[in-house]
C-alpha cells in the first residue's frame, strides 16, 4: 500500500506500531446526551487524511466527513437526533434530517410529500430514520492491502404494504482517501412494490468557497422551477440569508459505464500556509444504468450553506408524480437491484 508518500508492505508497517489502529481503522461509539442519546456510530479513519462517521441508527448513512481534520460535509442544525424523534408526516423530515456526507432518500418514496393508492407518504421517505440490523464492522489484510468495512441491513416494511430490504456495505482502504458504497435493495415481499432511491450527498464549508467550481456529468439539464438561472449551476457564492434553494435536474449520458460529478476548491486548507497548495477535489462516481437521473441542490444560504449532489432513479416531485408520468420504478417479488457509488478525495 501507499502511505505517507511511500510504498509499504504489511510487515513493515506492523513492525512500526503496536496496533494498526494507530494509523487507521474502524471504531464503534454510542452517543450519550441530547437528542443524539443512544445513537450508534462508527468512526472510520483511512490513515491518508480521510475520516468519516457511519451511523447505523440512521439508515447506515454517513454523517461528518473530514480531510486532515477539516470538514468537507455539511451538518444540519438538527444535529443527529435519534430516529425515535422522527415524524413521517408531510415535511417533518426536515426537523430530524442530519445532513452529513450522505442522507439516503427512499426506499419507496423520494421528494415532495403526498398521498396515492399506497397511502400517505412524507418528504423523502423513511429510510434515513430507520435503524439497521445485523450491524458489523471488520478490518482485514488482503496481502499488503488493509481493508476497512462497515455493513448493515435496513428494512422498510408495512403490514399489507411493502417489504423492501437494503443491505449496505461501506468500504475504504488504509492509505486511500476513497469511500465505496455497495447497496443491494430487494423486494422481500410477495407483491410488486414501488422503489424510489436518491443518494443525497451534502458538501459544505470550507470545501464550498467563493472560488469553488462544480463539474457536472454531460447530458440534458432542466430546472425544477421556471425562474432558475442555468448559468450558475457550476459556480458558488458567499452566504446569502435571502437565497431560495435551486434544484436542477440532469439526465446524464448513459453511453458510459460510469459517470461522475466533481467539486474543486483551490483554497481548501489541507496544507500548511507556507507551502504550495492545490486545494482539494472531490469526485462522485456512479452507474447511470441503475441511477439514470441526477439532482443538484444548490443552497448557498446562511446556515443552510450546502451543495447537494444526488444520483437517483427518480426526480423529487414525489411518488404520485412519478406514477402519473409512468416513470415509477416497480420491484417485482424477489427482484433485486444493486447500486455502486464511489467518492474520491484528491
Amino acid at each position: 500500500m501507499e502511505l505517507y508518500g511511500r510504498k509499504w508492505k504489511r510487515r513493515e508497517l506492523e513492525a512500526r506500531v503496536g496496533r494498526i489502529e494507530q494509523i487507521g481503522g474502524v471504531e464503534r461509539y454510542t452517543r450519550s446526551e441530547g437528542p443524539e442519546a443512544g445513537v450508534d456510530t462508527f468512526r472510520v479513519r483511512t490513515g491518508g487524511g480521510l475520516c468519516y462517521w457511519v451511523t447505523p441508527s440512521k439508515g447506515m448513512d454517513i454523517s461528518l466527513a473530514e480531510m486532515h481534520g477539516i470538514p468537507v460535509s455539511w451538518s444540519s442544525s438538527n444535529g443527529e437526533p435519534h430516529p425515535s424523534y422522527y415524524d413521517q408526516r408531510e415535511a417533518e423530515w426536515l426537523r430530524t434530517a442530519s445532513g452529513g456526507l450522505l442522507m439516503t432518500c427512499g426506499l419507496s418514496q423520494v421528494g415532495s410529500p403526498g398521498k396515492d393508492i399506497d397511502g400517505a407518504y412524507g418528504l423523502h421517505g423513511r429510510i434515513h430514520h430507520t435503524p439497521a440490523r445485523q450491524i458489523s464492522s471488520w478490518s482485514e489484510w488482503a496481502g499488503d492491502d488493509y481493508v476497512l468495512r462497515v455493513r448493515g441491513v435496513i428494512e422498510e416494511t408495512s403490514i399489507f404494504g411493502e417489504h423492501l430490504r437494503l443491505t449496505r456495505t461501506i468500504t475504504s482502504h488504509l492509505g486511500e482517501n476513497r469511500i465505496t458504497i455497495l447497496d443491494s435493495v430487494q423486494n422481500v415481499g410477495f407483491r410488486p412494490a414501488p422503489h424510489m432511491m436518491l443518494y443525497h450527498f451534502n458538501f459544505g464549508f470550507p470545501l464550498l468557497a467563493e472560488d469553488t467550481t462544480v463539474e457536472l456529468p454531460k447530458g440534458r439539464t432542466s430546472t425544477r422551477d421556471s425562474d432558475m438561472d442555468m448559468r450558475r449551476m457550476g459556480l458558488w457564492q458567499s452566504p446569502d440569508p435571502a437565497f431560495r434553494e435551486q434544484v436542477y435536474y440532469h439526465k446524464p449520458d448513459q453511453s458510459k459505464d460510469a459517470v461522475f460529478a466533481r467539486i474543486h476548491s483551490p483554497s481548501f486548507p489541507i496544507r500548511p500556509a507556507n507551502t504550495n497548495s492545490h486545494g482539494l477535489s472531490v469526485e462522485l462516481e456512479w452507474d447511470p444504468v441503475t441511477l439514470p437521473k441526477f439532482v443538484q441542490w444548490r443552497m448557498p444560504g446562511s446556515g443552510e450553506h450546502v451543495l447537494g449532489l444526488e444520483p437517483s432513479n427518480c426526480w423529487t416531485r414525489g411518488r404520485t408524480d412519478e406514477r402519473e408520468r409512468g416513470s415509477l420504478r416497480i420491484l417485482e417479488p424477489s427482484e433485486t437491484v444493486d447500486y455502486r457509488l464511489e467518492l474520491r478525495f484528491i
